[in-house]
């Protein structure tokens, strides 16, 4: 009776989620699944988050709010923002969403036309490109390179632009490399988007999961920045609030104004509670994030000296996230047992079924050859996955 409509059909389903549903799978089946393919933290939502939620349903706030999200939460974003960079925004600049996937969905719906193009530097978070086709944009993918951290390089860029650019989309750190822009790498970016007179898109999720570097924002980066950046952020990775769903834009105000009123169209608010979770978090005590942050460090230390241990296994600098994303490719075209594994697919799904080891494929990020593997999860998980892969390679 219906027929799917053609930019769904092109649509590509989520390759993180699609692992992590086959590892549940094999879960449900008895077996026990080592889990490295989803980018969420194992903590618990740390306690007076959760008891500023009970708070908040205790006091009645169960009900809709603006439709850009409540005034407090948007006042708190501002000025952490400042506090952290120095650079003022008005409140009505925040628009609070379902998640920072939403707030992607909703920059890029608000500033696209059909045909405009959008910079992707390659590897990229898989849902990038099909959040970009679906608001009628056109991805233009520039490879990287891991003897360059994966980073973006200036000349690189300004080859990749043409009379119908419009964005360039950043994110750092970065998913899935867990590699981050220096200060003056990412104002070189910012010097050809301004002569240029293009737009950014920033995704910071990570902004406070740094190991080594300094963590600098697209948006203050230079003169001018704040008024052609779209700041994309949220409480997710920060405070392991995943499934509260709570993301942001940060926006010109012009830009901000009709992110909003897409957003009342399409969802309405986003939960009040969460809302309410998300204020007690970025207001709180933070030395549940230092803590966490303190374990992430030591799993990622962890996992470098794993990968470095391994023949053929290669990585670049991990400065930020909670990603590892290996080179595969000497262990590549050839048998597995009696299964010829050519690439990145093959080898993550035989890995799955063969050891228990969830991971994702490199090809799903843009880039074959490598394998992307989460460091979110306990160091007994982590101690064990390595050991399987490097059973399964040998």
């Amino acid at each position: 009776m219906f027929t799917i409509s053609k930019l769904v059909q092109a649509m590509e389903p989520s390759a993180t989620l699609a692992m992590a549903a086959k590892a549940k799978d094999l879960k449900a089946q008895g077996k026990t699944v080592y889990d490295l393919s989803v980018g969420e933290p194992d903590f618990r939502t740390p306690k007076h988050i959760c008891d500023a939620a009970n708070a908040a349903m205790n006091a009645g706030h169960t009900k809709y709010t603006i439709a850009s999200g409540i005034p407090e939460l948007k006042n708190a974003v501002v000025a952490e923002y400042k506090s952290r960079f120095g650079h003022e925004y008005a409140a009505a600049q925040v628009c609070i969403a379902n998640g920072a996937k939403h707030a992607l969905h909703n920059a890029f719906t608000t500033v696209i036309n059909p045909g405009d193009e959008v910079i992707v530097p390659a590897p990229y978070w898989v849902s990038y490109t099909e959040l970009i086709k679906l608001a009628g944009g056109v991805p233009v993918i520039v490879e990287t390179k891991e003897s360059e951290n994966f980073l973006l390089k200036p000349d690189a860029f300004r080859a990749a632009i043409t009379p119908k650019t419009k964005l360039l989309l950043l994110c750092n750190p970065s998913n899935p490399t867990g590699t981050m822009y220096s200060p003056e790498q990412l104002g070189e970016l910012a010097d050809i988007v301004l002569e240029k007179n293009l737009g950014v898109v920033s995704d910071e999720i990570y902004d406070r999961l740094v190991y080594t570097g300094k963590f600098a924002s697209t948006a203050t980066i230079r003169p001018g920045m704040q008024d052609r950046t779209i700041l994309v952020n949220g409480v997710s990775k920060t405070y392991s609030m995943t499934g509260w769903r709570i993301g942001w834009t940060i926006a010109p105000m012009d830009v901000a104004k009709k992110i909003a009123e897409l957003q009342s169209q399409e969802t309405s608010n986003p939960c009040s509670i969460s809302q309410y979770a998300a204020l007690a978090a970025i207001q709180g005590d933070q030395t549940c994030v230092s803590d966490m942050l303190k374990e992430f460090a030591k799993r990622r230390d962890y996992v470098k000296q794993r990968i470095a241990g391994i023949d053929g296994f290669s990585c670049p600098e991990m400065g930020g996230a909670f990603y590892a994303f290996f080179n595969v490719k000497k262990h590549l075209g050839r048998k597995y047992g009696n299964v010829q594994i050519d690439n990145s697919t093959q080898w993550c799904q035989e890995l799955l079924e063969k050891k228990c080891v969830a991971t994702v494929m490199g090809s799903s990020f843009g880039c074959e050859g490598y394998v992307r593997a989460s460091f979110a999860t306990s160091m007994e998980t982590l101690e064990k996955a390595f050991d399987l892969i490097e059973e399964f390679i040998g």
